[in-house]
């Protein structure tokens, strides 16, 4: 099955399930932005979601700023965000979870 692009309506419907992320209309994509202890914990979260980004063959836009990362998910295939999109963000929040804030 091809990747499409979701629907407005699929996009608000999963956001609903992650509430720290919004919606960048103009770059059809979602971003967060994450705060860790320090520059190390930061690079290790960066370090795992690499990891997993990598496995699912999907690779964010995302950038590092000491203790602060702030990750951006889009399908550029589809012009849009896809449920690749979606599933590693839960991802990303899953790994946070597991850092000191």
């Amino acid at each position: 099955m091809a990747l499409q692009k979701m629907s407005a309506e699929d996009v608000i419907q999963s956001l609903s399930t992650l509430p720290h992320w919004s919606v960048d209309a103009k770059s059809s994509a979602i971003t967060r932005e994450y705060v860790l202890v320090d520059f190390f914990n930061a690079f290790e979260f960066m370090t795992q979601i690499a990891v997993a980004a990598e496995k699912h063959n999907h690779h964010p836009d995302w950038r590092n700023v000491y203790n602060k990362v702030t990750i951006i998910w889009t399908t550029h295939d589809v012009q849009g965000l896809s449920t690749k999109d979606v599933n590693l963000a839960r991802i990303c929040d899953e790994i946070y979870a597991g850092f000191d804030k």
